[in-house]
């Protein structure tokens, strides 16, 4: 009886073994260590600086993102067109938000043909504070006028879906110093009596004049 009770115990403690008999370690697969993604790679720009009676503004022209509008605006840079024109025209639409504006006026010794449209829809650039844009009649009509934006004036960007001209305004750059000249300029008085449509009330007077356009290292 004792022998058959001891053989019991023996079988059931075999398993009972087996169950807690410790098992080596899994091996995990090793993992390649992770290599951090490059930082992206800024947009080639072109500095210009615009020499004014009050002051110097200071533009990054988006020689890569915006190319044939920032081609354009450097030939007038290069050429000596915009020496001795003006800022001629603010609309302080409210405090800090609005534009000033400045070229050539159609000025047919300094004005050259007109360039093809480069709407923010292609380029990816907005009109926002410090944004520089072409000013326009119709899309592809831009020549040697452009304006500076004070404030987040995105909505004159394209909008593709929109009915009518929906083509927006070209951006070709943005202010990198020189802002409080901007807003100067913005805050500047106008003549109540001139300009024609939407800018009568909104000519500069005096004028502020771009005493020289140079590009700078």
């Amino acid at each position: 009886m004792l022998r058959r009770f001891a053989l019991a115990l023996s079988l059931i403690a075999a398993p009972l073994a087996a169950q807690t008999t410790t098992l080596p370690p899994a091996t995990l697969p090793a993992v390649a260590p992770t290599t951090p993604a490059p930082a992206p790679v800024p947009a080639k720009t072109v500095k210009v600086a615009l020499d004014t009676g009050l002051g110097t503004i200071t533009l990054a022209i988006e020689v890569e993102r915006a190319p044939i509008t920032a081609a354009n605006f450097l030939r007038y840079v290069d050429q000596k067109r915009l020496d001795g024109t003006s800022f001629y025209r603010a609309d302080p639409v409210q405090k800090d938000f609005g534009l000033i504006q400045g070229g050539t006026r159609n000025d047919p010794k300094r004005t050259l043909k007109p360039i093809a449209h480069e709407p923010t829809s292609k380029t990816g650039l907005s009109n926002t504070d410090g944004a520089i844009s072409m000013a326009r009649g119709a899309p592809g009509s831009a020549t040697g006028d452009f304006f500076i934006i004070v404030g987040d004036m995105s909505g004159l960007d394209a909008k593709p879906d929109a009915p009518g001209d929906n083509q927006g305004f070209a951006v070709f750059g943005h202010v990198i110093e020189g802002m409080d000249v901007v807003h100067t300029i913005l805050e500047s008085p106008t003549d109540p009596n001139a300009g024609e449509g939407v800018m009568k009330g909104q000519m500069l007077a005096p004028k502020i004049t771009i005493l020289k356009a140079h590009r700078v290292s």
